[in-house]
């Protein structure tokens, strides 16, 4: 015994027996330790060899062999075709017989071969896949030999691994054979690798068994098998994409090319050269040669391992030329690969508990960042909603960086929501809601509605019961949702259209000035700025603070009216309550805002509430009287324990008290006994309307549900008891003014006593019921006219001029014929609510290109009083044209906003326009007197008192309105009646005084309107004093509306309603057949919708509240139009300078939304209210002019009487 080299012992020969035995000595291989079942040092490696080697020289033969017979057999057929005809035929068909009946044996079999062995069929496929994971099975096997010695002598009843490796060569001897019989070419078959792999794989697996052998040789080919990696996976629809195919393909290649080297090299170091006799070998593990050639291939090639024998190192010459072009060419493709898939293309993983929200459609950092602020808002308690964004275009770094900031809630997923499997990725069948973004800067609205339309379509037809909340710019295209079969607004799905919003709330600013930036602040979540200094923006933000949010109400205010539920809640909760959601007898829902005494509270009504904090709306909920009567802090409200049922809740319905005087109501002295009456009378007795009245005035109200065209009025002589006035207030107050129905003596508010009912048809309401005139639509909710040519609304400069234009709305239009349509018709139709009598309406004056209006005046021509001027609204002759310095309101649009790339320049046209207007300088005398030739008194001056003066708004005319005089909107400074702390006198020659709203596109742009404030270019939108003064609106306020809509789909129903005037979906259902709206004949149900609530601004400096507002509080202003008047007060319109000790000359106001019980109010303090709709108002008609009465500055919803009695007048011309 000798060492051998590494270590090894090898047994020698000795020279004896050499010398005796010479010719024994050549095929006597030398003894190895590591192959104990030969001690004479036979080895049987050949014969393993030699077993592939046959078996595929043989078969490779015997297919040449048979192919050349046949193509001799094939020439000599064709030779003995030349015999007779008659011969060559009989004896073709009877061998076409025979042929034809073998070739249909054959090819059955060959048939289900290939079936057997195809992925087209279920059998093929778990075949094909079977045959992968076996040859894997035997790869690992190989893997486990190679760490024995390359030829060793187990016992085969004994090996488990060679029992298992047999079994598996059996298999795919079956297989090849399957395969071979398939094959159409069976001598490319036999040259296929796969082929090639079982020749010298399968055949030495048998040799082993008979010669109680093993060889471990050739068995490294079978990791070729992983080159069909890629077949497998796609067979399973596993890899579905370009891209993932050829990066498994070039994975499976590089590694079943690396793995095979490294056998080869296993093989040939541990052997050893033939011609050295096998004594150059060294000892390498299978994975010291995968790692030679990793190094190799990389050429590294560190030295510690390397090829020693000669047929390694030949065989390293030839493969480190493939090798490196291999690596150089298919790694730095993999990476490339690797690289270039999508970093957000996994799935969404859904949480036990926890909803999740699919957010798709315009997704950049704008978009994204002002939604993740209102949505989670911390205003919003605990939102346990995680949000999934999704969208084809990967985020830039900004927009990655906001989702890291937000990864807890917060996932962003790359797809398409047209992509049905990625709708699948983002589990949109288990999502809450999917939101859809619009992109409002786009220059095609069109084709941006077309877009989210297609992709609420996609995600409907994926999964019909999921709510969408989509953004759409156009209002005519919400008509295409109606056609999508699953889109149901009913189970939540609503379409937020900007359009309609936008000029809604621009129409409502007509009205109500500042409106539109309460709105957009209320459904918008702010956080509380605290600002020390007494200045207007620490009253603003105090306001801002508050949000909209809906809660249930507590058993405790069953049966109550909405007056006395909203007094308790604002006065005792610290809450505002505006509307509910009423259910009638026949369980239809529907919101009423401020609906009166006649409503009386439900078991599980749901209230509208205008607070700071979700946390504080829930005090509506755990109120109750028992536990809660006594305490005065409402933080202390908590849930407490009682059973509140519902006849307790009428127990209390009757211990109610006033929170005026603290008195039970049946006690009060502040109270109208009209109030008392109406809570005591059933929904059905209805008090009466006074149809003749003199020294007296009586109360109208109706029941919306009882409504059926006419009123049941009762009439009442005794006086009602005197306010809790002083003598000297009263007197400064100048009494009770007087109705022109009245004589003008001093009246007093008189309470009403039940007397029986008498039908008695209204003055109004036999008019409006005439059944052979349209006046408004076929729902009733707005006024109507026939269709009128568009030439017959035309005005030349001239005729606009001597029009005489008062009170008015004027529009400023940008557009041409290319620019697209902005939707005019969502302007026009608040200002067209039927809640307004005819007398009432404001004429609308567009200013504008021709052109353009033509392509709006298909939705307009069914608006009466309704006019155009043609030219550009920076023209100052056309302004001067259309009075603009007489106008209630000067809108400026542009259609063209979306067509300029530059942010900065979006909105030239419209700061140009206002820039003009405010630099215009007006002579009043020339409007007087051309008013004075037209026949009427201009408002705001009166004939006999010409000492009268304008004063920022007009004096209204009279009116009947519940037994009271209200004034709105009425600011004349009287000259016995001079403000001591702010001058509010506007100078009408300068056009900074005329009213205005600017819509805007780029928020940025708001530092233009105003020169001479000291707004930051970088300042929030909210926070500049255009925006606070209610002067500028921008379409991006709305986007707060997606989170808002998700979280209370009836916010978004309160909004709409208040905002455009009472749209409904069946409107828009009738809209989407005609788009225009058609006449009806008035009747009972079309009449009934005009009795709706409205907004309105309330004056202070005169009339019933003229004592609250020299130092009054807020809170007893509110308490006594409510309980007078039925008028809900929710915010203030205050001169930006009030809180100055010095006169100021500034009359620019600004928004105090929802002030505390006891701020201090200021003579010049126009309040914001919800009033009834006025149903006497028609009878003080025969002494206005409908154009007289429309130029009312601001609001027409309630009216003022003057203190001294003007003679009436016959009105010059009645609605057609």
């Amino acid at each position: 015994m000798l060492p051998a080299k590494d270590g090894d012992v090898r047994h020698q020969p000795s020279q004896n027996s050499m010398m005796a035995n010479p010719r024994k000595m050549d095929p006597i291989i030398p003894y190895f330790a590591d192959v104990p079942c030969d001690k004479n040092g036979q080895r049987m490696w050949w014969a393993f060899l030699a077993s592939s080697m046959v078996t595929f020289f043989g078969g490779l033969f015997i297919i040449l062999l048979w192919r050349t017979v046949r193509y001799l057999w094939t020439v000599c057929c064709h030779c003995s075709t030349k015999k007779k005809d008659v011969q060559r035929v009989s004896s073709v068909e009877k061998k076409d017989i025979t042929v034809v009946s073998e070739v249909g044996w054959m090819t059955s079999v060959k048939d289900w071969a290939g079936v057997m062995i195809s992925a087209q069929t279920l059998t093929g496929r778990v075949l094909v896949v079977l045959v992968f994971i076996l040859s894997i099975g035997a790869l690992v096997i190989y893997f486990i030999d190679s760490s024995s010695p390359i030829e060793s002598c187990p016992h085969f009843d004994k090996e488990f691994t060679l029992q298992i490796d047999m079994a598996f060569n059996i298999f795919f001897l079956l297989y090849f054979g399957l395969r071979f019989i398939a094959a159409n070419d069976k001598l490319w078959f036999w040259l296929e690798v796969n082929s090639v792999v079982d020749f010298f794989t399968v055949p030495p697996v048998f040799v082993s068994v008979y010669l109680n052998r093993s060889w471990l040789g050739l068995r490294f080919l079978r990791a070729l098998r992983l080159i069909q990696f890629s077949e497998i996976l796609q067979f399973l629809n596993i890899l579905k994409t370009s891209n993932s195919i050829k990066l498994v393909n070039l994975c499976s290649i590089f590694i079943s090319t690396w793995l095979t080297a490294a056998g080869f090299i296993h093989l040939v170091e541990n052997s050893g050269d033939p011609w050295e006799n096998f004594q150059n070998f060294q000892q390498m593990s299978y994975w010291e040669c995968v790692y030679l050639l990793m190094v190799t291939m990389s050429t590294v090639g560190y030295g510690d391992v390397y090829a020693k024998t000669t047929l390694g190192r030949l065989f390293m010459v030839f493969f480190i030329l493939g090798g490196l072009a291999m690596f150089a060419s298919y790694v730095p493709e993999i990476i490339e690969l690797i690289g270039n898939r999508k970093k957000y293309g996994g799935s969404y993983s859904a949480v036990n508990g926890r909803k999740h929200i699919v957010v798709c459609g315009h997704i950049t950092l704008e978009s994204v960042s002002n939604f993740l602020k209102d949505f989670l808002h911390k205003d919003r308690d605990d939102v346990n909603v995680e949000i999934v964004f999704l969208h084809n275009i990967s985020p830039n770094l900004e927009l990655e960086a906001l989702f890291k900031r937000h990864f807890t809630q917060v996932e962003f997923y790359q797809g398409s929501v047209l992509n049905p499997h990625d709708l699948a990725r983002v589990k949109i069948e288990s999502a809450d809601a999917c939101l859809i973004l619009a992109n409002k800067y786009c220059a095609d609205p069109d084709a941006e509605d077309a877009s989210n339309i297609m992709r609420v379509i996609s995600i409907k037809n994926y999964h019909p019961k999921i709510r969408i909340i989509t953004q759409m710019l156009q209002y005519h295209n919400k008509a295409h949702l109606l056609n999508i079969p699953s889109w149901n607004w009913k189970e939540g799905d609503d379409a937020i259209c900007l359009a309609e919003l936008k000029l809604g709330f621009i129409a409502q600013s007509c009205l109500a000035q500042g409106l539109s930036t309460m709105l957009a602040n209320l459904f918008s979540m702010r956080s509380y700025i605290k600002i020390e200094e007494d200045t207007w923006q620490k009253y603003y933000l105090e306001g801002v603070a508050n949000e909209m949010y809906t809660e249930y109400l507590s058993s405790a205010f069953v049966g109550l009216s909405f007056p006395m539920v909203c007094e308790l809640c604002y006065v005792k909760l610290k809450l505002l309550l505006i509307a509910i959601e009423y259910k009638s007898d026949q369980r239809e829902s529907s919101t009423l805002i401020n609906p009166g005494n006649h409503v009386k509270m439900q078991e599980g009504t749901l209230g509208f509430f205008i607070a700071s904090d979700a946390k504080e709306v829930k005090r509506a909920l755990y109120y109750c009287k028992a536990c809660h009567d006594d305490i005065s802090d409402p933080k202390r409200i908590k849930k407490c324990g009682c059973k509140r049922h519902k006849t307790a809740g009428s127990r209390r319905t009757r211990l109610a008290c006033c929170f005026g005087c603290g008195e039970a109501e049946h006690g009060c002295s502040c109270m109208s006994r009209s109030t008392r009456s109406n809570m005591e009378t059933p929904p059905c007795a209805l008090p009466l309307s006074p149809t003749s009245v003199s020294d007296k005035s009586a109360t109208l109200r109706t029941s919306k549900s009882n409504y059926n065209g006419y009123i049941k009025a009762t009439m009442d002589v005794p006086a009602v008891q005197q306010s809790a006035l002083s003598p000297k207030k009263k007197q400064r107050n100048g009494g009770m003014r007087t109705s022109p129905n009245c004589s003008p003596k001093t009246i007093r508010l008189l309470s009403m006593s039940r007397h029986e009912p008498v039908l008695i048809p209204s003055h109004d309401q036999m008019e409006t019921m005439d059944d052979s005139v349209k006046r408004y639509d076929s729902t009733g909710m707005f006024h109507w006219c026939p269709s009128r040519d568009i030439e017959k609304v035309t005005l030349t400069r001239s005729e606009a001029a001597m029009t005489v234009l008062s009170g008015h709305v004027v529009v400023c239009i940008f557009g041409d014929v290319k620019s697209a349509v902005v939707g005019l018709r969502n302007l026009v139709m608040p200002l067209r609510a039927s809640n307004f009598h005819y007398h009432e309406l404001k004429h609308i004056v567009f200013v504008g290109s021709l052109e353009y209006l033509k392509r709006e005046w298909e939705t307009l021509h069914n608006f009466p009083k309704v006019s155009i001027l043609p030219g550009t609204p920076l023209s100052r002759a056309d302004l001067r044209a259309v009075n603009i310095n007489l106008c209630d309101m000067c809108v400026i649009l542009s259609a063209n906003q979306t067509n300029i790339d530059d942010a900065s320049l979006q909105d030239k046209e419209c700061i140009l326009a206002s820039l003009n207007i405010k630099s215009m300088q007006f002579d009043d005398s020339i409007g007087l007197l051309q008013a004075n030739s037209q026949g009427f008194t201009p408002p705001g001056m009166d004939r006999s008192s010409p000492e009268n003066s304008p004063v920022h708004g007009l004096e209204r005319q009279t009116s009947i309105s519940t037994g009271a005089n209200i004034p709105i909107i009425t600011e004349l400074a009287k000259s016995d009646r001079l403000l001591n702390a702010v001058c509010v006198r506007q100078d009408k020659s300068c056009g900074t005084n005329i009213p205005m709203i600017t819509e805007l596109v780029n928020d940025a742009n708001v530092q233009f309107l105003d020169q001479d404030d000291d707004d930051d270019p970088d300042t929030e939108l909210y926070l500049t004093q255009p925006f606070a003064c209610g002067t500028a609106f921008a379409v991006s306020v709305l986007d707060s509306l997606m989170s808002a809509t998700y979280f209370n789909d009836n916010i978004l129903t309160l909004i709409r309603t208040l905002v455009t005037g009472g749209a409904t979906p069946e409107l828009e259902g009738l809209l989407a057949e005609e788009n225009a709206l058609r006449g009806g004949y008035s009747d009972t149900h079309t009449l009934a919708n005009r009795d709706r609530c409205r907004v309105a601004q309330l004056a202070l400096y005169d009339g019933p509240f003229a004592q609250l507002g020299e130092g009054g509080c807020y809170g007893d202003l509110f308490c006594k139009a409510l309980k007078t008047y039925n008028m809900l007060c929710f915010g203030i319109y205050r001169l930006r300078d009030a809180h100055l000790s010095a006169p100021s000359q500034c009359t620019k106001r600004y928004v105090i939304t929802n002030p505390p019980y006891e701020f201090e109010l200021v003579p010049t303090d126009l309040i914001f209210c919800l009033m009834q709709f006025d149903h006497n108002a028609a009878q003080c008609r025969s002494t206005l002019s409908h154009s007289s009465h429309s130029s009312s500055k601001k609001s027409s919803s309630v009216h003022s009487i003057s203190t001294k009695h003007t003679k009436s007048r016959e009105p010059r011309d009645k609605p057609k």
